[in-house]
């Protein structure tokens, strides 16, 4: 290979890249050069070929294979290009299916699901002809301040690391590789402001960041990971080896590609300052270990010159050029002919919707409930507080995001993320709003509707509309929350950061309007982030009833229908602490003793709802927490719960096992997540559900610098949330202080044994359900 064209294997060309501004100051990086030039060496990816503007699928797919035959055929060395595009929602892609958000998966506590989602969504990938998906964000949500918390996945890194592995199991199963985002630290900016400074110390970083990142490579096997455009202290991390080689590659043995988030090699010049010239960004970024440029090759085309000056050693391209032919062999691409483009794509089929639906059902939260919800059961009979009919005759449904279908999706959703750019153009795929929803789940009420206001502004002009409405109606549904986008183009999402965490414009005023009516009001939020709501929640003349929705997506409106009349039983769980206010952030419920509410300061930091909360239509009982056997420092041990459904409604609970080091040589969690298991029970039905808990779940970095198990008393218990202790255990760890290597269990193997317990049945039956890999 000549120089040009293993530097050209080594940047990607971004064909459709225009005015839409979907990436960071993608208008100021928007490169001049001619393709069929750019190409004459080859070309190592192409960017986004489906996702930047509304293509047919068949259309563009018909227009890949002969640009890859193109390259195959007509270039010296005959090499096709990776095709990437993003697929945090969905494949990114006009016509194709849309998903929850993240912070909706975190929310099921369902990686099997998440799973099944990801192997619809790289099926779809597969079939375009696209091989590398930039998914999923392991990001540790540090602030929810932050825009990009709807990417996010949980506040917890366990949850993190297990949910998404999922994803990168089911993508890849499919034969598409699967991206890490961003390596590391992202999540954790000053003040929750995309792009600033962190200032995560070593500990932080160990215990917190990378955690989630570490299962993906190991438990997950994941091929490609994508750096952060963070600076830890400092230290840009593109242009850092110490996570990019020293922790990826030489510690854990990844052997994959690292790619560039978007223009970050050249942010090295722009943004960060630590180089002069786009050559001495491109030399930084290769060194520190990031193999690929993208979107495009702003940077990495300057390192030919470098190289033929003797400034940048060669070897470091090679290095590169070996990890990119590596990928593109595993994948087929070295062997692909592409004769024949698929014509007839379904990008959203009934199979998508299903898994949509189902995850949906299982993300959204009850937060609050005084008997109003549900509306009525599924089989009419009388369950909620509002009509002795069973379904209510009127049903008010206010709100900007009532009959928005824009709300129900992310800001990396095809919708938000470049419809936004085409307006006029309809989305080629069904999205029934939570009013439509509601219409036809409460097919013999009358449903009426109201705006109210925007989600953004100061405009109330509507709520004298909204308020007769709900006079006229039996229960007031008022729909609220965020319109995800990017850069300012909406309340939440890359780049739209808040210093406030009140609801956007003049909602909150909208919701007091409507509940001063003296109709009984459900609030439900459709958000990217939590929001301080604690004045809907605590105060006497709060809502109803409130449910919690993190962009839950196409399906979310059939999904919140469902669960508000009663068909489905709500099951979801916060996967991040539902703040008192912006002023309490950051905020983890893994803080340790001093990071918390006490006497010693007059601020309150504790959460308005605590990791792990969410309420059903039943209720469920945890007892006899109990441990097995020995416990020594690097071993294992087993630890078992009961969960009894002794409410008259079936329901999934999630059973949460948590722990506390109560002595240790460094300060620790007051509170931390040790494994989770989804269990479904019928009224009467009871579990066993068994931990087989590594010790290494408790592992810290100790005062030298390493992860280390100590011995000592640790405190379990189990409970709905990360603040309540329904059964508790005690544990002692004993042997000599241990070292934890990569070699050691990460996972938590959970095996659940359901027993129908009902006093009228004949006798106890079993029934196993299969263990899981993960929790």
């Amino acid at each position: 290979m000549t120089l040009e064209e293993k530097i050209a294997q080594l940047v990607g060309f971004w064909v459709d890249q225009g005015d839409e501004v979907v990436a960071p100051l993608a208008g100021e990086m928007a490169t001049s050069a001619r393709y069929d030039d750019f190409t004459r060496d080859g070309l190592g990816q192409l960017t986004r070929v489906y996702g930047t503007r509304p293509v047919a699928p068949a259309e563009r797919a018909a227009w890949l294979w002969g640009e890859q035959r193109r390259l195959v055929n007509e270039t010296r060395l005959g090499i096709p290009a990776l095709v990437h595009e993003e697929c945090l929602t969905g494949l990114a892609a006009w016509q194709a299916a849309t998903f929850p958000t993240p912070l909706a998966w975190g929310a099921s506590f369902d990686p099997d699901l998440v799973e099944e989602m990801s192997r619809l969504i790289g099926r779809s990938m597969h079939e375009l002809g696209v091989h590398q998906g930039l998914a999923p964000v392991l990001d540790v949500i540090r602030d929810p301040r932050w825009g990009r918390v709807d990417e996010c996945i949980a506040e917890d890194p366990y949850v993190v690391g297990t949910i998404g592995t999922a994803y990168v199991r089911g993508l890849q199963a499919e034969g598409v590789h699967a991206t890490l985002k961003h390596f590391v630290g992202y999540s954790a900016s000053q003040a929750g402001r995309n792009h600033a400074p962190v200032h995560a110390g070593p500990r932080e970083i160990a215990d917190v960041l990378l955690p989630p990142f570490e299962m993906a490579v190991f438990d997950g096997g994941v091929r490609s990971v994508m750096n952060s455009y963070a600076e830890i202290d400092g230290v840009p991390v593109g242009a850092d080896p110490t996570y990019l080689t020293d922790v990826l590659r030489e510690r854990w043995g990844f052997d994959g590609v690292v790619v560039s988030d978007y223009f970050s090699v050249a942010f090295l010049q722009l943004m960060h300052a630590v180089a002069a010239t786009p050559g001495e960004a491109a030399a930084l970024a290769l060194g520190a270990g990031i193999d690929v440029e993208l979107p495009t090759g702003d940077a990495y085309l300057e390192l030919a010159a470098l190289i033929r000056a003797r400034v940048v050693d060669e070897a470091l391209v090679d290095r590169a050029v070996l990890r990119v032919l590596d990928q593109k062999e595993d994948l087929g691409l070295l062997d692909e002919t592409f004769d024949d483009a698929p014509t007839e794509i379904d990008l959203d089929s009934a199979e998508h919707r299903a898994v949509a639906r189902r995850l949906a059902e299982e993300s959204i939260v009850l937060l609050a409930n005084d008997g109003v919800l549900p509306l009525a059961a599924a089989d009419g009979a009388a369950v909620g507080a509002v009509s002795s009919a069973g379904t209510p005759s009127r049903v008010a449904v206010i709100g900007p995001n009532a009959d928005s279908p824009e709300a129900l999706m992310g800001c990396y959703s095809f919708v938000n993320h470049v419809l936004a750019h085409h307006p006029g153009v309809e989305p080629g795929i069904a999205l029934p709003t939570v009013l439509e929803s509601l219409q036809d789940e409460l097919a013999g009420a009358v449903v009426s509707h109201a705006v109210g206001c925007a989600v953004e502004g100061d405009d109330r002009s509507g709520f004298s509309e909204a308020q007769d409405v709900a006079r006229d109606a039996d229960v007031a549904v008022v729909v609220v929350g965020d319109r995800a986008g990017l850069f300012g183009r909406g309340t939440v999402g890359e780049g739209n950061d808040v210093e406030s965490l009140e609801l956007p414009g003049v909602q909150r005023e909208l919701v007091e309007a409507i509940q001063a009516t003296g109709t009984p009001v459900v609030l439900v939020l459709l958000t990217g982030r939590p929001y301080a709501i604690g004045w809907a929640l605590d105060a006497a003349d709060a809502p109803a009833a409130v449910v919690q929705a993190f962009f839950p997506g196409e399906e979310g409106g059939r999904a919140l229908a469902g669960i508000l009349a009663g068909r489905v039983h709500p099951s979801g769980r916060l996967p991040v602490s539902l703040p008192r206010s912006a002023g309490a952030q950051p905020f983890s419920y893994l803080h340790p003793i001093l990071g918390g509410s006490s006497e010693i300061t007059s601020a309150d930091t504790t959460p308005v709802r605590p990791f792990g909360f969410g309420l059903g239509y039943t209720r469920f009982e945890h007892s006899d927490l109990a441990v097995d056997g020995d416990i020594v420092a690097g071993g294992s041990f087993s630890a078992t719960v009961r969960v009894r459904n002794v409410g008259e409604h079936a329901g999934a609970d999630i059973v949460q096992l948590y722990a506390r080091d109560v002595v240790a040589s460094v300060t620790r969690p007051v509170a931390q997540l040790v494994g989770y298991a989804r269990v479904a029970l019928q009224p009467g039905e009871e579990a066993v559900v068994r931990f087989t808990v590594p010790t290494s779940r408790f592992a810290f970095t100790g005062r030298r610098g390493a992860r280390i198990v100590e011995p000592g008393v640790v405190e379990l218990w189990v409970g709905p949330s990360s603040a309540d202790k329904e059964t508790t255990a005690s544990i002692e760890i004993t042997g000599d202080e241990y070292t934890v290597s990569t070699a050691d269990a990460r996972i938590v193997r959970v095996d659940v044994n359901v027993a129908n317990t009902d006093a009228d049945a004949d006798a106890d039956t079993e029934r196993p359900v299969e263990s899981t890999r993960v929790r």
